[in-house]
């Protein structure tokens, strides 16, 4: 799928990429840098840089990775979206877009790729998502082996503040730290943790972490 050809004289689209990873946003460049109609505008390592970036060059679209240094993609889109005046926004992420996609969608992101079909898909997405198009991405072929990885059973039950501390807790941080961190009472932050782990089938606050942990290493946070 491909967006509206480009005049000689039109601008090129401005993109910025967030990822935590500097050789994965060395790659990302370098993919888009064959196409002369995109440029890239900016580079961001966490959500909070990120959204300091995107105020100040106001690009056309921003690549966002779901786990981040500090923040997450999730919370960059919701941020984002209620400013009401960000660009086009594709994710990219480790995991299947069975449990990010629509959530994703709903928060106001505009496309869901699985880093897996960076190479054969990145610029089907780009067009895709610059032409006002929702991209969900490929689903997996029957049978198909490879590297996609699978959340913790019941994390499609989350909310979306259930993720937030989840992927927060697998990071190391505890409930204090993490009640500062997002504005909420501790009393607040232990009954999400209670709710996390009553929704993930855990037993104990150290079986929490342990899934915690094993997520954020395994999601590249």
């Amino acid at each position: 799928m491909h967006g509206p050809e480009l005049s000689p004289s039109a601008p090129p689209v401005r993109i910025v990429l967030v990822d935590d990873h500097p050789l994965v946003r060395d790659g990302l460049a370098a993919r888009l840098a064959t196409e002369p109609d995109l440029k890239i505008c900016g580079q961001a390592a966490d959500a909070d840089a990120a959204l300091a970036l995107i105020r100040a060059t106001r690009p056309d679209l921003a690549i966002v990775d779901l786990a981040l240094r500090s923040g997450t993609g999730l919370g960059l889109v919701q941020a984002l979206n209620a400013e009401g005046t960000g660009p086009r926004i594709l994710i990219v992420s480790v995991y299947e877009q069975e449990l990010f996609a629509e959530r994703l969608l709903r928060a106001g992101a505009h496309g869901y790729l699985n880093k897996q079909e960076l190479h054969g898909s990145l610029l089907e997405a780009v067009r895709a998502v610059l032409a006002g198009d929702l991209y969900r991405g490929r689903p997996p072929e029957a049978g198909a082996v490879g590297t996609r990885r699978r959340a913790p059973l019941g994390m499609e039950r989350l909310s979306d503040r259930e993720l937030q501390i989840f992927e927060l807790i697998g990071r190391g941080g505890g409930t204090r730290e993490i009640a500062a961190q997002l504005a909420l009472s501790v009393h607040t932050v232990e009954s999400h943790r209670e709710h996390i782990r009553g929704k993930l089938g855990l037993r104990s606050g150290a079986e929490l972490l342990r899934a915690a942990v094993i997520w954020s290493i395994d999601s590249g946070a």
